[in-house]
């Protein structure tokens, strides 16, 4: 029994919940662009000012550790880790492809009613540019069967797995797939967005379970390398 902060910052999403036991308590979110660094640290101080909460109240605070966007993480774990730090309490962390697809798999009746529920597959999609996307592959009872990938979206992804399956695609990568995975048994359904709210029932078993990071050394998954790129109105001709 616990209540726990949980900060989402991984995509376009701004998302914090206050939690306890992992049922949402208050939140507050933002699906408006790349705004965290302004965002973040209000919503945090809304949250707790606005329902009479007390930063003393908290037994840890959750962070999505990725991966996702690179700017989005580093802002939201070093958010985290400064609670943790000067209140004194755990840090844990939270895949972002886990939360949504552990989500999606436990809620699969909000977004798609199948006739066997056994031989469906869930797999999240986090837009990673072009048609590449951060992605997992995860059974009905929301455990991952295949690790997190950066994949490159072609006619033939998934293939094996659609011949024995059918399998919903969902997250902010997604619908830029679609035109390229079009077997009958791929279907198209479920969150479109990032959430805080996924957060927290994965939050509440680690926290059970004392899987706690290292707040001072903890850095975000990033899956791959940053690559800086300049902007077009920036370049000379």
């Amino acid at each position: 029994m616990a209540i726990i902060l949980n900060i989402e910052t991984s995509t376009e999403v701004c998302s914090v919940t206050l939690a306890k036991d992992g049922n949402t308590l208050f939140e507050e979110e933002s699906t408006e662009g790349l705004n965290h660094s302004q965002l973040l640290t209000v919503f945090i101080e809304n949250l707790f000012k606005s329902n009479n909460f007390n930063f003393k109240d908290l037994d840890a605070v959750a962070v999505s550790k990725g991966p996702g966007s690179y700017t989005g993480l580093r802002i939201g774990v070093s958010v985290a880790k400064g609670l943790c730090y000067g209140l004194g309490i755990p840090l844990i962390s939270v895949g972002s492809i886990d939360a949504i697809g552990h989500y999606a798999a436990l809620h699969s009746a909000d977004f798609y009613t199948p006739e066997d529920n056994e031989h469906l597959l869930f797999c999240p999609m986090i837009d990673a540019r072009r048609m590449e996307v951060y992605t997992s592959l995860f059974d009905s009872s929301g455990e991952a069967i295949l690790p997190v990938t950066a994949e490159i979206i072609d006619e033939n992804s998934f293939a094996g797995q659609l011949k024995e399956n059918k399998i919903l695609f969902f997250g902010n990568g997604a619908e830029k797939c679609r035109s390229k995975i079009t077997h009958e048994n791929a279907l198209f359904a479920g969150p479109s967005k990032t959430s805080a709210r996924f957060m927290q029932k994965l939050a509440e078993k680690k926290y059970n379970k004392r899987e706690f990071e290292n707040v001072a050394y903890f850095e975000p998954f990033y899956l791959k390398d940053f690559v800086a790129t300049i902007p077009k109105n920036k370049i000379i001709k």
